[in-house]
């Protein structure tokens, strides 16, 4: 057992063989997300708590970040809700108005619905200087299908245009092609059978696809293919090639196109591990990407921050909690390390 602020939790071995022999009940716990239903909620009890944290003579800080990093999403909207019939007030302005900076918009992010996080995202990629290659894939590669719409709907319905206009717009080439295949949630699901033919003449395809002008064939492989499906596909072209596709892909493509393939080439092998990866990247800047570590934690802290602490742990040999105390400043360390949950021993 390790213990985090005052509290006895459970290790990350615990925590992960507690959900795996509690499979049966995901609809109640989640599943490997570090942020779970909490059980004894109140609304009318939350909802006392955040007015006293905002309207006392100093902004309650703690009290703000204990409550909304102890909540579902499904929760912070109830108690969005409630606040707002109690008060005729806008919890999510209220906060905005009592705090700053990258507290501030972890708490945003932490109040607004996952679609409309991931349509302010995607737009910012999309229209913004973040590259559209990295942020545009992790969304559009990392939701499931019915997230996906529905990040896509609330896309349209607040900027008012499609997202695939803006994809259009704003891309070209192979990775606007990619973009394109992956906001169509094509995706083929696993069936559970193996069809090994079908793989053999994606490899085939694949070593085909290295002559000129045959970049289709990569896009329609990547975006429309099942994970499983393509991890049987990448194990199968070293086999023939001698080389990983990742190897291949590098050779191949140039520029955005490559980060691109890249990125959703790690997608498919192993997604807590993508993201992983991408945290550590956050955490080795000068100064931390709290864009980034904000974005990921609070995506992912109610689907697999467990599996993600677990992958960070064990390629970069120290936790992402010690990570972020080591790296993080400020106010909003407190909330990135509610949502990050525990020491990995």
């Amino acid at each position: 057992m390790s213990v985090t602020r005052g509290k006895t939790v459970p290790s990350l071995t615990q925590e992960i063989l507690g959900n795996l022999s509690h499979a049966n009940k995901t609809a109640a716990w989640g599943t490997l997300g570090t942020l779970r239903t909490f059980l004894s909620f109140s609304v009318d009890k939350d909802v006392q708590r955040l007015l006293r944290a905002i309207a006392g003579q100093g902004v309650d800080h703690s009290t703000i970040v204990d409550v909304l990093t102890n909540r579902s999403r499904g929760q912070r909207q109830l108690i969005s809700r409630a606040f707002r019939e109690r008060t005729q007030q806008d919890l999510l302005k209220s906060l905005q108005a009592a705090l700053s900076g990258n507290l501030e918009r972890t708490v945003v992010a932490l109040l607004q619905p996952a679609a409309q996080f991931d349509a302010q995202e995607l737009r910012a990629a999309l229209k913004g200087s973040v590259s559209a290659e990295d942020v545009a894939v992790e969304i559009l590669a990392t939701r499931t299908p019915p997230q996906l719409q529905e990040c896509l709907a609330v896309y349209k319905h607040d900027f008012q245009v499609e997202a695939e206009k803006n994809i259009k717009c704003e891309t070209s080439g192979i990775l606007q092609d990619l973009l394109l295949a992956l906001a169509k949630g094509h995706r083929e699901s696993y069936s559970g059978i193996i069809d090994y033919n079908l793989a053999e003449q994606d490899v085939q395809a694949l070593q085909g696809a290295e002559e000129p002008n045959t970049e289709g064939m990569w896009v329609l492989i990547f975006t429309q293919r099942s994970p499983e499906h393509l991890i049987r596909v990448f194990d199968q072209y070293q086999r023939y090639t001698g080389q990983e596709l990742e190897e291949a892909v590098r050779n191949r493509f140039n520029g955005e196109a490559q980060a691109a393939l890249l990125s959703l080439a790690s997608v498919i092998r192993n997604t807590p591990l993508y993201f992983a990866d991408k945290l550590h990247q956050a955490l080795q800047e000068t100064e931390p990407s709290y864009h980034v570590l904000m974005r990921i934690l609070v995506s992912r802290s109610e689907t697999d921050l467990l599996s993600i602490r677990a992958e960070f742990k064990k390629k970069f040999g120290k936790s992402l909690y010690s990570s972020l105390q080591d790296a993080v400043k400020g106010d909003c360390q407190s909330a990135l390390l509610a949502l990050c949950r525990a020491e990995d021993i």
